[in-house]
């Protein structure tokens, strides 16, 4: 038998789907957790008598124990075995829901979402070196995509259910789902193909710390653009630097930690030592394009999902249920095309679906800054979440699907976790940018408009704070103006100009993101052009020692 022939029987070999049922189920309780939390907030304030900022810590908390985390959890996964850690997070997973549904503080839940991060920053490598053990050819890219809409799944399914249990039970309950959930992942560990772990792998402590350190100050930053300022420091920053805000400053530092880590891990590769991540997995110019592309990808999907939800529920005063059925169209849509778009590899090359997809995400954000209105039920806009809903889901399998094909095996827990690290920081850059870009329109949008209308005084315009516009409801704009020196004929022309600016701000938010989304075909141009029948298989390039398989650019 060839090697050839030896090679095709084991990429056509088929296994149970079992184990992938409890790997989908994973990234459910992982993604349904997260999706669960801002849900929870307004029970958390009220049980524990603490203001939101400091009931949404638990978001905070649970991002940044992942970012900081995962590739230190990748290396642990490698020395001790994955199917062996595996269980062990998620039985803390289950711990950490226990202490969300018994917590008498909000310490606990802090705490509980603390662990919950720790254990997802191991869960997030281990699926995919998972993936890569347990299946091979056609079912490992099935496997991929289902991952992909495993977090649309999630995410839809956490409004609905947990937007109900949260109006009709309390926010408690929503934590029995991931507990249930965390049980029978771990019960189906056991469909999976047992490893041995490297106990000669040493964790690259400085590596660790500098990544960590980076990724917190990064996130930090670019979550707190908004509250803390974006140059100059606003009353809700924690402290200023020589005036300046320390959200841009911890910016900064996070980007020089990232070079050092890159600087280290190079030096550490070069003299035979095992780094905390093997960079070599982005060695060629198609997997870094891969990663350029998905965190374009994530950035887009976190800037829609802040300003789509913000606008129902901020501007228009609607519940979070409202909010889960204006989002179901372009959710549903993510979790059908990342499962479905697998059908289409064999047909077509990376690059061209990259770019096909790249072009519906543009051409859907034009579209919406066209047809917004102030009512989101309308066709059009329902129209055009769906379209950007089809390229989003499969550019999101798609390029996963290109780092996992072109690791070796061993490799498949460094590329969770620069799945992870690169998720992680799309998502907080996407919100708050997205966010950071339409307040700041929207203040200028005001002032300049407030100039033009004459009906509405300087005196009357000085006492409000158009620096600190933020987006509010017409109801709140009136309370805001009923303790100024306002007429009702003014209030009137104050709310219809806001709704104006409002929209126009929306508009421009899409247009933006239409720009970033055409700009992003130009790493996409960059993905490989193989179809899955030219891939060559991933244990020749481990063989050769090159560390990433060859492609064809």
């Amino acid at each position: 038998m060839s090697a050839e022939t030896a090679s095709n029987d084991v990429a056509d070999e088929r296994r149970s789907w079992a184990p992938m049922i409890g790997l989908f189920l994973a990234q459910v309780l992982m993604s349904f957790n997260v999706a669960a939390l801002p849900i929870s907030l307004g029970g958390m304030v009220d049980d524990f008598g603490v203001p939101p900022t400091v009931a949404s810590s638990t978001i905070v908390v649970y991002g940044l124990a992942v970012a900081a985390l995962v590739m230190t959890g990748a290396k642990l996964g490698q020395r001790i075995g994955w199917v062996l850690i595996f269980r062990v997070v998620l039985v803390v997973f289950a711990a950490s829901s226990l202490l969300m549904i018994f917590s008498r503080t909000v310490t606990w839940v802090i705490a509980g979402q603390l662990l919950a991060g720790a254990a997802a920053a191991i869960i997030v490598p281990a699926l995919v070196a998972l993936i890569a053990e347990n299946y091979r050819g056609a079912q490992q890219a099935a496997a991929v995509g289902s991952l992909g809409s495993a977090r649309a799944f999630s995410g839809m399914s956490a409004f609905l259910i947990g937007g109900t249990l949260g109006t009709l039970v309390g926010w408690r309950p929503i934590f029995f789902i991931t507990l249930g959930l965390a049980v029978i992942v771990f019960a189906l560990t056991f469909t999976l193909k047992s490893d041995k772990g490297d106990a000669s792998i040493r964790i690259d402590l400085v590596a660790s710390a500098l990544i960590g350190a980076a990724v917190v100050l990064l996130t930090l930053g670019f979550n707190n653009l908004n509250g803390w300022g974006i140059i100059r420091a606003e009353d809700g920053a924690p402290f200023s630097i020589a005036g300046l805000s320390p959200a841009p400053v911890f910016i900064v530092v996070g980007v020089v930690l990232g070079q050092l880590f890159f600087i280290w891990t190079k030096r550490r590769k070069a003299a035979g030592k095992v780094p905390l991540v093997d960079i070599s997995v982005l060695g060629r110019p198609s997997e870094r394009a891969a990663v350029y592309a998905m965190f374009v990808i994530v950035a887009m999907e976190a800037a829609v999902n802040f300003t789509v939800p913000t606008y129902i529920q901020v501007v228009q005063g609607r519940t979070p249920f409202d909010t889960s059925l204006a989002m179901l169209p372009f959710n549903l849509t993510v979790f059908v095309t990342a499962t479905l778009i697998v059908r289409f590899y064999k047909r077509y090359s990376p690059r061209t679906i990259a770019l096909f997809s790249f072009g519906l995400t543009t051409a859907a954000l034009v579209w919406l800054a066209f047809v917004v209105t102030n009512n989101w039920e309308t066709l059009p806009t329902i129209l055009g979440l769906i379209v950007f809903g089809v390229g989003q889901g499969a550019l999101v399998t798609l390029v996963f699907n290109v780092l996992v094909t072109a690791a070796p095996k061993h490799l498949a827990g460094d590329v969770g976790s620069i799945r992870g690290t690169a998720q992680n920081l799309a998502s907080a850059v996407g919100t708050a940018v997205m966010g950071a870009l339409l307040v700041t329109v929207l203040s200028a949008g005001l002032a300049s408009a407030a100039d033009d209308h004459p009906e509405l005084p300087p005196e009357l315009v000085e006492q409000v704070d158009l620096d600190n516009a933020n987006f509010v409801s017409n109801d709140e704009l009136r309370d805001v103006l009923a303790g100024t020196t306002a007429t009702p004929e003014q209030v009137e022309h104050a709310v219809e100009l806001n709704s104006q600016q409002r929209l126009r701000t929306l508009k421009l938010g899409f247009l933006v993101l239409a720009g970033i989304s055409l700009i992003a075909a130009v790493p996409a141009s960059r993905l490989p052009k193989y179809r899955p029948d030219e891939i060559p298989d991933p244990a020749e390039a481990a063989a050769s020692g090159s560390g990433t398989e060859p492609s064809k650019d």
